[in-house]
């Protein structure tokens, strides 16, 4: 247990040296080692600046990005409500159309009819004239074979005239 006991010899000796070690720590180690020190204290606090302006940029471009997002939504929403105004125009517009294009051929549809109607009408009365003149050649033809009946014919024709 000699370890343990103080000696004032060893006790001498072991200050002599610590205060050597620490006069050479101080004169030449000392200095180098604070400015390592305090150079790597500014570049800690240089680093921990330029985090705070990245997180800051970072937040601004996150802003800036939510912004941009919320304009192309809106761009987009308004576009598509667009489209849909464009596309329901041309859908009444195309309607009108077919509404005004189907009023047109049934107009010349009637016209049609109606000109063919006067055509048959016509062409009736034509053919009941034609029949009617047939008849009443035959009919004359057959009363008249006798001079005598188309003398008697004449005078009773020559009276009306003169009645009417």
């Amino acid at each position: 247990m000699e370890l343990v006991k103080v000696d004032i010899g060893l006790l001498f000796w072991m200050t002599l040296s610590f205060g050597t070690v620490l006069f050479v720590l101080a004169k030449f180690a000392w200095k180098p080692i604070m400015k390592g020190i305090h150079e790597r204290e500014e570049s800690i606090e240089k680093a921990l600046h330029a985090a705070e302006e990245a997180k800051k940029q970072m937040l601004q471009l996150k802003a800036g990005n939510e912004e941009l997002l919320n304009q192309a939504k809106e761009e987009r929403d308004a576009l598509l409500r667009d489209a849909r105004k464009l596309k329901d125009a041309i859908i009444d517009e195309a309607r009108v159309k077919a509404n005004e294009e189907a009023q047109r051929i049934l107009e010349t549809a009637r016209e049609n009819i109606q000109y063919e109607k006067l055509a048959v009408v016509n062409d009736l009365k034509n053919q009941v004239a034609s029949i009617s003149i047939e008849i009443a050649e035959k009919i004359l033809q057959k009363e008249l074979a006798n001079k005598e009946e188309q003398h008697l014919l004449t005078r009773k024709l020559m009276d009306e005239v003169k009645i009417n």
